[in-house]
């Protein structure tokens, strides 16, 4: 199976054509070809460019330039976009669909940060949306269809039907906040609603879908769909195997992949045959113009969010680093500072959180200003503290989750406060904790500790499942926002000078 890698597929962008599949000489003669484009992006966070690249305007200007160029094309997103972002921690990502609607996104697929704010809001935004939304395998707790979601939809145009499936992540309610909805199977949805959609007439079917990388590797390889547009794993990746073909688009629409796939139809009575061949391009955005009317947009939202976001709080007298290969491989300043501001706000024993929650991906230097933005941009998603009672056995528990996924650098990788804790990382998954000391003490499996932690992490985020059941908490439970606790903290501090000291070892 031929890979376009990472790596590769970079290069065959940047303002040029790649091909992927080239097609035969008799085939490019054919006179009854049509050409369908498929213009897909994915995980779009930011709603304005960084250093050139990216942002909504981009994004929008290759769509229009792209249809103009082709009307048989068709806009698709692979998920995550409601949030984390900064505007989103105040309108819960009301801005990102007004501006996919201006930028012309045809289909969506949701992925997990769509429910970050609790499956109402989902609907609300959803119901927003001027493109259809598609996810097979979602379900109210009644059985019926979650807002307008619907599970597949066959578009007919120059007399070719082309069906598209959605499929969410099927561990959504384990990362995010979606209540009682339902999620089944990703790749099994897949396959059934693909094969409805051939029995219903369609002559090509697309999956549109926000699921990990195995997943989609194995859709292309049980050619499942014929064109599979994915989601979730921030990947610039094409496949084609001669058979079917998957792309995903990076990040923060950094690259658009454009799919042209040219069609051949043959009707034979009842008989319809159809011969296609994929070509790949992949858009930098850089080298594109921003499209001025989602520009102006984009412009105005950001204008609202900078009057209350860059106003100082304290200044750093040691660096940060909130890189996600740091924050969740190991101890951290930025960790540490946050953790400690939890538990100093809500008086507990200890802290216990998620790296996951920490999102900037970025570093600080030693003198810097620490603003609102700064704060919100880490704590983007809108989690509260909460303080709970629980045993040091439970803790223990929470910290073999924390540690079992290392090799995947996986969100749910512990930052503490008030603790010391030693892990071996060769032992296996479930042993891995060597020693936790509490105040100075070993920690005693029968005690109960008071510890601060987010609630998220209590409704068995990330992993956490031991403690889910310690409360109930809700999307509105626990106490302020934990971005507006660090907040308060940085500015009764007015020098930060949080350090890596210990509180985690890898023996």
């Amino acid at each position: 199976m031929p890979l376009i890698d990472r790596r590769e597929s970079m290069k065959l962008g940047l303002g040029a054509l790649a091909s992927a599949a080239i097609l035969s000489p008799a085939a490019a003669q054919s006179p009854t070809r049509v050409t369908f484009s498929f213009i897909h992006t994915n995980d779009v966070y930011r709603m304005g460019e960084e250093k050139g690249r990216g942002g909504l305007a981009r994004y929008a200007g290759v769509v229009k330039a792209e249809k103009a160029r082709n009307p048989n094309s068709f806009a698709t997103h692979g998920g995550d976009t409601l949030s984390p972002s900064l505007l989103s921690g105040f309108d819960q990502g009301a801005h990102m669909v007004d501006l996919f609607n201006a930028a012309g996104l045809d289909l969506f697929v949701p992925g997990n940060h769509e429910f970050d704010f609790g499956k109402e809001i989902y609907d609300k935004r959803m119901n927003e949306a001027q493109f259809a939304i598609l996810a097979a395998n979602l379900r109210r707790a009644d059985g019926g269809l979650v807002g307008p979601t619907r599970d597949s939809m066959i578009v007919e145009r120059a007399g070719i039907k082309i069906g598209f499936v959605g499929a969410a992540l099927p561990n959504t309610p384990e990362l995010s906040n979606s209540g009682d909805i339902k999620f089944g199977p990703g790749v099994e949805t897949v396959v059934r609603e693909a094969k409805v959609l051939r029995e219903k007439g369609a002559d090509f079917v697309v999956a549109l879908v926000h699921l990990d990388k195995a997943d989609g590797s194995k859709l292309v390889e049980m050619r499942a769909a014929d064109l599979i547009l994915q989601g979730h794993n921030h990947d610039l990746r094409i496949i084609y195997d001669g058979r079917t073909a998957l792309c995903e688009s990076s990040e923060d629409a950094q690259y658009i992949t454009v799919v042209d796939i040219a069609m051949d139809l043959k009707v034979d009575g009842t008989k319809r045959t159809l011969a296609w061949w994929p070509e790949f391009r992949v858009i930098d955005s850089a080298n594109v113009k921003p499209d001025p009317a989602v520009a102006a947009k984009v412009k105005s939202y950001e204008a609202v969010l900078s009057a209350e976001l860059d106003v100082k709080l304290a200044t750093l007298a040691a660096p940060l680093d909130s890189r996600t290969n740091i924050i969740r491989s190991q101890e951290a300043a930025i960790g540490n500072f946050i953790a400690d501001a939890l538990r100093d706000t809500l008086g507990t024993e200890i802290t216990l959180i998620n790296a996951g929650g920490i999102r900037a991906n970025k570093e600080y230097p030693a003198g810097a200003e620490v603003t609102r933005r700064d704060i919100l941009a880490e704590m983007p998603f809108g989690n509260r503290g909460v303080r709970i009672e629980i045993s040091g056995k439970v803790i223990k528990a929470a910290l073999e989750n924390g540690f079992s996924q290392l090799e995947n650098t996986a969100g749910r990788f512990p930052q503490v406060s008030g603790m010391k804790v030693e892990y071996d990382k060769t032992k296996p998954v479930g042993s891995r904790v060597v020693s936790i000391i509490v105040n100075g003490a070993p920690l005693d499996e029968a005690k109960i500790y008071s510890v601060a932690t987010n609630d998220f992490m209590l409704r068995g985020g990330d992993g956490y499942t031991m403690l889910a059941g310690q409360m109930k908490p809700t999307v509105d439970s626990g106490g302020p926002l934990m971005a507006s606790d660090v907040m308060s903290y940085a500015r009764k501090l007015g020098s930060i000078n949080a350090k890596v000291e210990g509180r985690i070892v890898a023996k």
